[in-house]
């Protein structure tokens, strides 16, 4: 007797919308939600930020500021989840991440004060590049390998993220009382140049808001995933309660542990006022054990974080790209939509990304601040296009949605409103000036790059792309089904 193949529900859903499977469909769960823990990463975010964002208005504004910014993360990623149910398609990590190797280097040197290595712009570009280098090789085996690699990212952040919530208040001589952490307000006019506790507080978020973005990596992977309609909305959710948790939990064992807050910012310190979590970390097992063998290790826990994480940031823009090459939605899109014949991996979008990835550090040999602004603009366009679909969900008309198995019914349109609005803000906010008196050193040049990327996509648009551009192209010649 005959048999039917089960085709799975994630292909199927495809196969609808008018995709055939090319991708290899064989992640679960599990590694899904690796990858998108991963993409998220526990310390990527808080810890280039945390110094800054503390001293704008001091621990309490940061501290909370997570809580905000996490409640309202929930609304985008629960409207983002509903659409991957339904669509199941594919859709600056090196810069912080060598900072952190920085930092290691100048400790197991003899710090700042004794002499150590601070490693030059040069040295600092080379070790940017080589990551990236590095993360662009792995990319290019099957995703099975990066999956491995997740996983244990998964252990290594949520294992080392505990040893250093729990290790670090411990460890330090002398900790922060709970009313200087959770109801200290202490303005940083004096470096920062802004008086208004307003805008002070609005800038101390920005870590939180520059945290709690990456959950979209599991809908950039749902051809690979094994019942993406389902998995999908569970990997981006549970991405967003372990990151919301887990990143509180290090901020308040940060903020438990300042030894002395305007030290944190002092350039002759022992990590040369370039890091404040390193030197946190420096303050809280120099104190008590007179060596820093302890904080190079957590810091080297954290840097972990940093390699796992621009792995998979490298994997999610891989296939972002080959979804828009395979709609022809970029220049050479029939160069950037093949996939690896062996791996089943977009490799020519893989390296097409690492390329951009060393373009935009090559102005770290002169200037930090146009570099600043291209990681701005590139956090713009990350939440920004969350912004696309869940603009296009709300006023969709609800009998031309096919809802997957995450279906919000009634509430889908006032979740999408709060979650469209709050993007909006987040935008704006990495748009405004960060330091005064403005100066061309101080400048956020963001604006201005955005404008110039924004113009030139019009541009192309009016002399080219609108021409031959359609939308998405068909690949598969089955039509059933509401699209």
């Amino acid at each position: 007797m005959a048999t039917e193949e089960v085709i799975d529900s994630g292909e199927k859903r495809l196969n609808e919308l008018g995709y055939k499977q090319e991708l290899r469909r064989e992640m679960t769960l599990f590694k899904t939600l690796a990858i998108s823990f991963s993409t998220m990463t526990l310390f990527t975010g808080i810890t280039p930020l945390f110094g800054s964002s503390l001293l704008y208005a001091g621990p309490a504004s940061l501290v909370w500021g997570w809580v905000v910014v996490t409640f309202f993360t929930w609304f985008v990623g629960i409207a983002m989840a509903e659409i991957c149910s339904s669509f199941p398609t594919t859709g600056t990590q090196a810069y912080a991440g060598t900072q952190t190797l920085q930092s290691i280097i100048l400790l197991c040197t003899g710090t700042n004060k004794g002499g150590g290595y601070f490693t030059p712009r040069g040295v600092f570009l080379a070790i940017y590049i080589g990551l990236t280098l590095i993360w662009a090789f792995l990319n290019t085996f099957a995703l099975e390998v990066i999956a491995f690699l997740d996983l244990i990212s998964l252990y290594w952040q949520v294992i080392g993220g505990t040893v250093i919530v729990i290790m670090l208040p411990l460890v330090a001589k002398t900790t922060q009382s709970a009313s200087f952490v959770f109801t200290h307000f202490e303005m940083g006019s004096d470096s920062t140049g802004i008086s208004s506790k307003a805008y002070a507080v609005i800038l101390s978020f920005l870590v939180s808001q520059y945290s709690l973005y990456g959950y979209d990596a599991a809908a950039h992977l749902t051809e690979e995933t094994k019942g993406a309609d389902k998995n999908g909305p569970i990997a981006i959710l549970s991405s967003i309660g372990i990151i919301s948790v887990f990143g509180w939990a290090y901020i308040l064992a940060l903020t438990f542990s300042i030894q002395n807050f305007n030290y944190l910012y002092d350039p002759s310190n022992e990590t040369a006022g370039a890091n404040a979590v390193a030197q946190i970390l420096y303050d809280a097992f120099h104190g008590r054990y007179h060596n820093s063998a302890g904080a190079i290790v957590l810091l080297f826990i954290i840097w972990g974080s940093f390699f796992f994480g621009g792995l998979s940031i490298t994997t999610s823009a891989a296939r972002v790209v080959y979804a828009l090459s395979r709609d022809k939605g970029v220049p050479f899109s029939s160069i950037w939509r093949k996939i690896h014949p062996k791996h089943k991996v977009p490799s020519n979008a893989v390296w097409l990304c690492a390329g951009i990835c060393i373009l935009i550090g090559i102005p770290l040999l002169k200037v930090n601040e146009i570099f600043t602004a291209i990681t701005s603009v590139c956090t713009i366009g990350w939440v920004g296009g969350y912004a696309v679909p869940i603009f296009a969900r709300m006023v969709m008309s609800e009998k031309n949605f096919n809802p997957g198995p995450f279906y919000l019914g009634k509430f889908s349109r006032p979740i999408c409103l709060v979650a469209f609005l709050w993007i909006c803000y987040t935008c704006s906010v990495f748009l405004l000036p960060t330091i005064y008196p403005i100066t061309w050193s101080s400048f956020n040049y963001a604006p201005v790059a955005l404008g110039v990327c924004l113009g030139l996509i019009m541009l192309w648009w009016i002399l080219d792309a609108r021409k031959w551009f359609k939308g998405p192209v068909r690949n598969i010649d089955n039509l059933n089904g509401k699209v």
